[in-house]
């Protein structure tokens, strides 16, 4: 049976009875779980779909750049805060614990690189940016421990907790802790767009507003792309926008993206979700909708503040259904990009592609490893060698799914600056100093151990067996 607003009064007070949760989790809690019951999901009408003009996604090129004067520079920093959403753990890269103390490159974390971006600014700029990581309930911990290790380094480090939701039971629609599953299993963390009421429920908020500062740079802590530019945050200030989200233009890989619309004059994120089945094909042309959210979001703390003290963040809910240890459990979450139609003055840019570089599997993982990419200051910046301005596509079977077994099948990173698509499948071995170029496929039979020599040098190949090297 499907639940209705009838369930509510039973929910909300096996919820009262959660000690585990704050007073502000739990009126959180339940405000999302009556919105979803009310069924008072916003209703997108195809054809008022616009799309944006220039003015409400800024091409980035038109954007006035910052002058060399440090003064100037050092006024735009003091008035930052550096947030990345540190709640994912590495579980679908084999890993255990916050995904971003995965090492990246050199030796480094996802977080070393952070914090030495961030101190390189405050050190030549005289500033104080902080960074800020929201963890989840699996990542704090773990996270704190980290983060013991910064402690000499010129960067405040502050950390919060997103909000901690319990499952819910699908048939019964009772929270699983209520029924006994009181371990880890039975909570969930409600999606990103839990950062801004989380953010003032921490006091940091407060805090940040105390010490002058304006805007809040979010972003995912597994976006080696998303650094602080401070041409955004200047158009920012001067306009008065009091949120922005960057895009980029769509690939082929990124058809399932979130895309900027206009609708009825205002700029919101239209979500797959969203769109009826019938205009799904439409939704996923890059013809049509050219653009897609990187999750880089800048946001004005003072509106910030007072939209979450009016409880006006309501954004489009997302359904998580799920099978956990046999029982089927509802979860309900937000994206903070949903937040955009909320804010006055928002708007989108439209920006490189370099500032989205994630790491979301070993694949990528090979990418940012390879020469394609050198790492100077903390920042990972493409070769200049490489002539195409897209990046190789790249196929690792499941035996390269895991970060440990995907470096052991690596002597050293191939070479990749002329590559153009690699798919690789089987047990196969990768040598060191290999040169990948054009359009190579490894497919080992069934069955088979398929070493790549040393040195070698592979263009434009079918490899099956050693005899097509």
């Amino acid at each position: 049976m499907a639940a209705t607003t009838e369930n509510l009064p039973q929910l909300k007070s096996a919820v009262d009875g959660l000690t585990e949760m704050s007073e502000s989790e739990k009126s959180g809690f339940i405000s999302l779980v009556s919105r979803y019951l009310s069924g008072e999901a916003q209703h997108i009408e195809w054809s008022k779909i616009q799309t944006p003009t220039d003015e409400i996604v800024v091409p980035y090129e038109k954007m006035t750049p910052v002058s060399q004067d440090v003064a100037e520079t050092k006024n735009l920093l003091d008035k930052l805060v550096v947030l990345k959403l540190n709640g994912g753990l590495g579980t679908t890269m084999g890993c255990t614990g916050p995904k971003s103390v995965i090492e990246v490159r050199d030796g480094l974390t996802f977080l070393d690189l952070i914090v030495i971006q961030i101190e390189n600014l405050n050190n030549k700029y005289g500033c104080k940016v902080p960074l800020v990581l929201m963890n989840s309930f699996n990542t704090h911990d773990d996270t704190h421990k980290i983060v013991e290790k910064y402690t000499n380094s010129n960067v405040d480090i502050h950390t919060f907790n997103q909000s901690k939701y319990p499952r819910v039971v699908a048939d019964e629609f009772v929270p699983w802790p209520s029924k006994g599953k009181t371990d880890k299993e039975g909570w969930y963390p409600p999606g990103h767009g839990d950062v801004f009421p989380a953010l003032m429920n921490s006091g940091k908020l407060d805090t940040f507003l105390s010490q002058g500062k304006e805007y809040v740079f979010v972003a995912n802590s597994d976006n080696l792309g998303a650094i602080v530019d401070l041409t955004i945050l200047k158009h920012l200030i001067q306009n008065k926008n009091e949120y922005c989200m960057e895009v980029t233009p769509k690939t082929l890989a990124d058809v399932k993206g979130g895309t900027l619309i206009s609708y009825e004059g205002k700029v919101q994120l239209l979500e797959i979700a969203q769109v009826p089945d019938e205009h799904v094909n439409e939704f996923k042309s890059i013809e049509k909708f050219k653009i897609f959210n990187t999750n880089n979001l800048w946001v004005n703390l003072k509106a910030i503040k007072k939209l979450v003290e009016a409880d006006a963040l309501k954004m489009e809910i997302i359904p998580n259904p799920k099978e956990v240890d046999g029982v089927k459990v509802l979860q309900l979450e937000t994206a903070a990009g949903a937040a955009i139609r909320f804010f006055d003055n928002a708007i989108g840019v439209n920006v490189p592609r370099s500032r989205f570089l994630p790491v979301k599997a070993s694949s990528d993982l090979l990418l940012v490893q390879s020469d394609l990419y050198t790492l100077v200051d903390g920042f990972v910046t493409r070769n200049k060698a490489r002539t195409n301005p897209s990046n190789p596509s790249i196929e690792l079977g499941p035996e390269f799914k895991k970060v440990a077994t995907f470096l052991s099948r690596f002597k050293s990173i191939p070479s990749i600056v002329e590559l153009d698509s690699l798919k690789v499948s089987g047990d196969v071995w990768f040598g060191s100093s290999i040169v990948l170029k054009g359009k190579v496929t490894v497919a080992a039979k069934s069955g088979v151990k398929l070493e790549i020599p040393d040195r070698a040098v592979v263009e434009n190949k079918n490899i099956n067996g050693p005899e097509d090297l």
